[in-house]
């Protein structure tokens, strides 16, 4: 094959092409003519490479193949546009999903965390079992307040935020499983209900509820948060409804994960909180009052701009576009 007879046999085609690729609006007759063209140049190309290879020809038809694909298959969205989307909307609506079902996993582990506490202080037994009593009183006199202080602020803010966020993002990832977020409750709550049950033995409790409370509001709720993600992703292979169960993981999954990026950045908000304000000798209701607002921050965001992003119709999951295909489902 001649190339330099393709060239300037197909070279009107390949303008006309070139012009609507670089065309800022297209009618509905341009689009099905860009089509057309592209398809034709696209078979051009194929000739030419079987013909000569990589040739200049074939460089040039490749380039305007390119950019004709660029204008109806589409680009990726700007990251300076995606950004303000996935945290103003995104985010918020995929919290907003699991507002309750945070609340049923909060119930189920103070619930836990108070029949321990309970057992606890009616059973002097109960508390003899869990170690010695030597360790047990270095545990209520010293143990429990020094640890706040036992690595300096930043150290410990990395240590307890990056320790909460691999917790937080095991409950969602591993939630799928139905037994993790369940293991991960009844366990967490064990530990809240026999430090309380310990505390209270040696008339401590003041002093638990004084140094958990500042930080432990935020953290504690991303943690119940996370469960609930991770549930609801469990459910979705459960009772997929009308849609396939891969659908439905895969919707569900997509929407439900980005709940990590907030999670991280409240436990953040948490760890900078107990690595720097629960340790100082401060009044209780200052430390807690702190606490509080931190987490009356995560539920604005959660109630408040998550319901305003749900009413939007948002839901947490990708664009149409960034999703890709989906397969249709009777419903």
């Amino acid at each position: 094959m001649d190339l330099d007879a393709l060239a300037a046999a197909r070279a009107p085609e390949w303008d006309r092409l070139e012009q609507l690729a670089r065309q800022r609006r297209l009618s509905g007759a341009e689009a099905d003519e860009l089509i057309a063209r592209y398809q034709a140049a696209s078979s051009d190309l194929a000739a030419a490479q079987s013909a000569a290879g990589e040739s200049p020809v074939a460089t040039r038809l490749a380039a305007l193949i390119a950019r004709a694909r660029l204008r109806f298959a589409g680009t990726r969205s700007n990251p300076l546009e995606v950004l303000p989307r996935f945290f103003v909307l995104q985010v918020p609506a995929a919290l907003h999903r699991v507002r309750w079902l945070s609340l049923a996993v909060a119930g189920a582990t103070m619930l836990v965390a108070g029949l321990y506490w309970l057992w606890g202080a009616s059973s002097p037994e109960f508390i003899a079992a869990l170690a010695q009593q030597v360790d047990l009183e270095r545990l209520a006199d010293e143990d429990f307040v020094g640890y706040y202080s036992e690595y300096s602020g930043g150290a410990f803010t990395s240590l307890v935020w990056t320790n909460n966020a691999w917790i937080a993002a095991q409950s969602v990832a591993f939630g799928i499983t139905g037994v993790f977020v369940p293991y991960m409750i009844v366990t967490n709550a064990q530990n809240l209900g026999m430090t309380a049950a310990i505390m209270h033995e040696y008339d401590r409790l003041d002093v638990f509820f004084a140094y958990i409370s500042p930080h432990g509001l935020l953290e504690l709720f991303c943690i119940f948060v996370a469960g609930a993600a991770g549930l609801l992703i469990f459910w979705a292979w459960v009772a997929p409804g009308p849609r396939t169960r891969a659908q439905a993981l895969a919707e569900d999954g997509r929407a439900l994960v980005t709940i990590v990026v907030a999670l991280a950045i409240g436990l953040l908000v948490s760890g900078v909180i107990e690595g720097f304000v629960t340790r100082q000798d401060w009044p209780w209701w200052v430390k807690t009052g702190i606490g509080a607002l931190a987490l009356a921050g995560f539920l604005a965001v959660q109630w408040g701009l998550g319901g305003r992003a749900v009413r939007l119709g948002a839901t947490g999951d990708l664009e149409a576009f960034e999703a890709g295909a989906a397969r249709l489902v009777a419903g």
